[in-house]
């Protein structure tokens, strides 16, 4: 795609979008399961009160409560991939919007099912669990008991529900913000005016040309620094959020709330962030590498994501990265990469950028229709190949789900799918490293993987802290002030980056413009999914049969365990720091080798 010219929506070739005639063929078909939403609510409700009466009652309402979810998940679904194919168009703004008023509508009327399936005596639940026809719904019923100590009464669920619309209210203004409001303007590249974007942003930064980073890195958190304060208080606004439901539920604390459902311990997350403390000094030395190949005298913050090899083209069109990936996972079947590439090409993906289009890149599954894929994909960027092997990854986790899991305990976490990503990234660094012409590829592709870590690693390892501190911040009476979030995420910068590097004064606004951060203590899973992929990768590709099948038991379980239980069976053990210490060794490993054929 001509980064020159982004094209409107209308405008993107069928081919280059993907298909969402699996979900529904006419816009009228969706208004049609919209409508139908009331009833199969209705019919939901009509056991209030019967849940703990029989066997027979209980599980003639869990099917209808799978009727409500597969129609409100496949309603949903395509609202939402409609929209973040073109927020700027309403008619996508309004669909969505009629079908988040719809699900709170029936999460509000739904919201007695969880607190009276739990106010049923244990031991009956348990017996009946035991019976034939209650094995598609045994595991979701033993997680609902988990959660037990912090449901609510009917009445608070309800309450609950009704709040969910306006809690969302932050994440949503900042994502219309970032993603249509703002505007970057242009930067003068080869003596042409380009346009300055979230998408062409990373380009820049990649640019050999030391002004082109400059301008568009100025250019581009000055738009930022402009809007600060409305920055700052939306963040504080989804932090308090994030406060209120913990608080609410009993919890300990906002991290407990968000970890309790996974079953992952807290020092899980807190062992992540003290072990890679303890590695940052090889991290700095990366840096300082970075410093000496750039020929640079000071380090600024628009230098670290230049390829530090400048005599290697990235040039791979949409076309040869699904072969290479291909090629990369074949160690994985070729029901694997036929299912995958197959669908890469044939309308799982919505291929390049447009005006309005989502930032950025994501994997999108449901039961009914394909394991959508988002991307921003661009020929010269030779990441983008390793995005789609990333998004690759989720969405064939998505597809062994589905065929291998019944409704109820199809969906697995995030903790387990950010492995299923970063392991095919791992695969295909391997095999573009194994098909290096030169040295020089070589040191590009060491320098790639390398970055490709410390972004998924150290990076997110840095997010995760900057959550807990601003988290903790609030919970120990401290409110969050524009300044103070600056303030925490400048420190976090210097103590991350090391003495090298010299920050803008707008620098810390980084911390303002992260979509992930809307949704509080997500991004440790990246760094905890790449200590496990790593481990994984490794074992899959110098093992056998054996350790091939554990690692697809493992993509095969959708829900149906708890996530740590899950990495167990496919061979790694993350309630151990040795995964992630692993995981840094390799990085160090990395940076030995780029080190040895620079210098």
């Amino acid at each position: 795609m001509n980064n020159e010219t982004i094209p409107l929506r209308k405008d993107v070739p069928a081919e280059h979008k993907w298909d969402l005639t699996k979900l529904y063929k006419t816009e009228s078909d969706w208004e049609a399961d919209l409508a139908r939403i009331p009833s199969f609510t209705e019919k939901l409700v009509s056991f209030k009160g019967k849940l703990g009466t029989s066997s027979d009652t209980l599980l003639a309402a869990l099917k209808a409560d799978d009727e409500l979810g597969l129609l409100v998940e496949k309603v949903y679904h395509y609202a939402s991939l409609m929209n973040e194919a073109d927020q700027s168009e309403s008619a996508n703004q309004e669909r969505y919007n009629k079908v988040m008023m719809a699900y709170t509508n029936m999460s509000s009327q739904c919201s007695f099912f969880t607190p009276e399936l739990l106010s049923t005596e244990d031991d009956k639940i348990n017996a009946w669990c035991e019976l034939p026809e209650f094995a598609d719904y045994k595991i979701s019923i033993k997680k609902s008991l988990h959660a037990k100590p912090h449901i609510l009464s009917e009445k608070e669920e309800r309450l609950m529900a009704l709040q969910s619309e306006s809690g969302q209210t932050a994440s949503n203004v900042f994502s219309l913000l970032n993603d249509v409001d703002m505007d970057f303007g242009s930067v003068t590249e080869d003596g042409k005016e380009k346009p300055l974007t979230h998408s062409t942003w990373s380009n820049f930064l990649e640019s050999q040309d030391r002004s082109v980073r400059q301008e568009a890195y100025t250019k581009f958190y000055d738009v930022f620094e402009k809007h600060a304060n409305t920055l700052a208080s939306l963040y504080a606004g989804s932090v308090n959020n994030d406060i209120f439901i913990a608080r609410a539920r009993g919890y300990k604390s906002s991290l407990d709330s968000a970890l309790y459902g996974d079953k992952v311990p807290e020092s899980v997350y807190r062992n992540l962030i003290e072990t890679v403390h303890k590695n940052l000094p090889d991290l700095h030395r990366f840096y300082s590498l970075r410093k000496k190949i750039l020929g640079v005298d000071e380090l600024r913050h628009w230098d670290v994501y230049v390829p530090l090899v400048k005599t290697v083209k990235s040039h791979v069109t949409y076309e040869e990265s699904v072969e290479i990936c291909r090629n990369a996972l074949a160690v994985l079947g070729k029901e694997y990469t036929d299912t995958l590439c197959g669908g890469l090409l044939g309308g799982w993906c919505d291929r390049y950028e447009n005006k309005g289009k989502h930032s950025g890149a994501f994997s999108s599954g449901c039961y009914e229709g394909y394991p959508y894929i988002l991307l921003n994909y661009d020929d010269n960027t030779l990441r983008d190949v390793y995005t789609m092997a990333h998004e690759g990854g989720h969405s064939m986790h998505s597809w062994y789900s589905v065929h291998n899991n019944p409704f109820s305990c199809y969906d697995y976490t995030i903790f387990e799918a950010e492995v299923a990503s970063t392991f095919n990234e791992e695969l295909v660094f391997q095999y573009m490293l194994k098909n290096a012409k030169d040295d020089e590829m070589k040191k590009y592709l060491l320098a790639m993987r390398a970055n490709d870590i410390l972004a998924t690693l150290h990076r997110q390892t840095m997010f995760a802290e900057f959550e807990l501190k601003c988290h903790e911040s609030v919970e120990n009476g401290t409110p969050l002030s524009t300044d103070g979030i600056r303030k925490i995420y400048r420190d976090l910068l210097e103590m991350y980056f090391g003495p090298e590097m010299k920050f803008e004064k707008s620098s810390d606004m980084e911390g303002l413009r992260i979509p992930h951060f809307y949704s509080a203590f997500y991004v440790y899973k990246y760094a905890t999914g790449i200590s496990a992929s790593l481990a994984l990768a490794k074992r899959v590709t110098e093992g056998g049969e054996k350790e091939r099948e554990d690692y697809f038991k493992f993509l095969k379980s959708g829900g149906s365990r708890y996530p740590i239980e899950a990495l167990r069976v496919a061979g790694v053990d993350m309630e151990s720091p040795e995964p992630v210490q692993a995981a840094l060794d390799t990085f160090k490993e990395l940076v030995d080798q780029l080190q040895k054929l620079c210098c």
